[in-house]
């Protein structure tokens, strides 16, 4: 234990500088801006991402209509090469640059690019392939789709005579079919690997300016408000109605069911707010990630502090105090910056590397709050069975079977979650990858709600309350046997004395008979 608290703090700076050190700049979500960003070179092509979004089908056909429409817009866009390739070219000469935005859905990923004779895949067309593939030399593969014969979608800029940029003509591409589609911006001419971008592209749904794969959570997150209300109605009628009996514990408790609720509240603000207008400021997520790092962190110290018997067997955490602070900073902190960089970004997909770096320390300090938390649990158990605390002891053997069930079912969900994302490389199953996020908040919704249910405020509630003469209910049963032993051993006794004093009466009797002998 004290090995693993060594890493923790070991861990804890690098932390601080991993937050530090994350970008906080504006983030506009499905209204894509690029700001002089660079081409990087990929195989024989130069390739600027543009987006990756899940889309559904227009409701209408209507281009004037701006609801029931789902498009790709292109605003603004304007490329930059070098002064030495501008150089190199006349201020007469027609084309003296191509690059070229291409539009696909993933499913058509492989109709973007070629090979010769099973040889290396090239998404330009090179000599061979242009005899092979009749494709057109320095420009970008393109097969038609088997679905729609004007899919994938290539747009066409060109730079002019020894121009050292070119703007873009605003266009507007109609998604006609449900699907997960890709942006990118590709030049094929080695002379144009150092140009830059800027522009937006505005990306529709019918709904909104929410990406597909998020839509759904924001009618989710309603109705996880609407259950932490009714859940946080409940406990505070409990909570006022035996005011006098509350623990210690029931007012951190109390404290995690707001913070649900109030994290809930934000959530479903921020999602429709970015549904509107397709901004999403970095203050108000900045601003719903901590609080839901704050309450993550609470309810696994919550957890963590009842498994110790806080307030149940002992009045404090006592020696240990120092040790829960710094794994819950250090929680905290880990969260924070998962949090941060998967929600306070851009909407497109973290990298599997990047995602993996940061979801590292998350997971090695979840594993270490479950094993600390079941071996507190465990002597908490021992302590109360030892003590034959009946009352408390089947408290604690229901909250250690719900946690059982939690963390069973957590495992088999993580293992749901990896095969969900090993077989979807391409997140083509998107439309259901918010079941992903959301089962997590109902886990802890339901683990709550049990807990709630355990240690609800009423009349009896001082009966789980730490106490100085801790073999309580021992001693009463020892007292009522010994009761019992009193009265039976009163009755005994007066038989005796009847006894006695007839003896006694007889002896009289006795002596009186023989002085009249005498």
């Amino acid at each position: 234990m004290d090995f693993a608290f060594r890493i923790a703090l070991k861990s804890f700076p690098i932390l601080i500088f991993l937050i530090l050190s994350t970008r906080l700049t504006s983030i506009d979500a499905s209204i894509h801006i690029y700001k002089k960003q660079l081409f990087n070179e990929v195989g024989n092509a130069y390739l600027l991402p543009g987006g990756s979004e899940g889309l559904d089908a227009s409701l209408s056909s209507d281009n004037s209509a701006t609801d029931g429409r789902s498009f790709i817009r292109f605003q603004n866009i304007t490329f930059w090469r070098t002064p030495v390739a501008a150089d190199e070219n006349s201020d007469m000469e027609h084309s003296t640059g191509l690059i070229q935005a291409v539009i696909f859905e993933a499913a058509d990923r492989n109709n973007i690019g070629g090979s010769a004779y099973g040889g290396q895949r090239s998404i330009c067309c090179t000599p061979d392939l242009a005899k092979l593939e009749g494709c057109k030399q320095g420009e970008v593969i393109r097969i038609p789709s088997a679905t729609e014969i004007n899919w994938p979608i290539v747009l066409n800029i060109q730079f002019r005579g020894n121009d050292l940029s070119t703007h873009m003509d605003s266009a507007e591409v109609p998604i006609q079919k449900t699907g997960m589609y890709n942006l990118f911006f590709i030049a094929c001419d080695p002379k144009l690997k150092e140009t830059v971008m800027s522009g937006k592209t505005v990306w529709k749904n019918p709904g909104g300016y929410l990406p597909g794969r998020m839509a759904p959570l924001m009618k989710f997150y309603v109705y996880m408000a609407i259950a932490y209300l009714l859940l946080s109605a409940i406990w505070f009628w409990q909570y006022v109605r035996f005011w006098e009996d509350i623990l210690q514990l029931q007012h951190c408790i109390a404290a995690v069911i707001g913070l649900g609720l109030f994290e809930m509240i934000l959530w479903y603000l921020d999602y429709s707010n970015f549904n509107r207008t397709g901004m999403r400021p970095v203050v108000i997520t900045a601003w719903v990630v901590t609080v839901g790092a704050i309450k993550k962190t609470l309810s696994r110290l919550l957890i963590l502090s009842v498994s110790m018997g806080y307030g149940v067997v002992r009045p404090t955490l006592g020696g240990l105090t120092s040790k829960v602070l710094l794994i819950g900073a250090t929680y905290f902190l880990a969260s924070e910056l998962l949090d941060i960089t998967e929600h306070v970004g851009t909407i497109n997909d973290i990298s599997g590397r990047a995602r993996l770096f940061l979801a590292l320390p998350d997971a090695f300090l979840d594993a270490f709050l479950i094993l600390w938390i079941f071996t507190s649990l465990s002597k908490t158990l021992e302590q109360l069975q030892a003590k034959r605390i009946s009352v408390k002891l089947d408290l604690y053997r229901k909250f250690s079977n719900a946690l059982a069930v939690a963390v069973i079912a957590s495992v088999a969900w993580i293992t749901y979650e990896i095969y969900f994302k090993a077989t979807d490389p391409f997140n083509e199953r998107w439309q259901s990858a918010w079941i992903i996020t959301a089962f997590w908040d109902i886990l802890s919704f339901v683990l709550l709600c049990v807990i709630c249910y355990l240690w609800a405020p009423s009349q009896s509630s001082q009966r789980y309350a730490y106490s100085e003469d801790v073999g309580e209910e021992f001693d009463e049963e020892e007292a009522q046997s010994l009761t019992r032993g009193q009265s039976n051993g009163d009755v005994s006794l007066v038989k005796q004395e009847l006894k006695n004093g007839n003896a006694g009466i007889s002896d009289e009797e006795d002596d009186s008979e023989e002085d009249k002998r005498e």
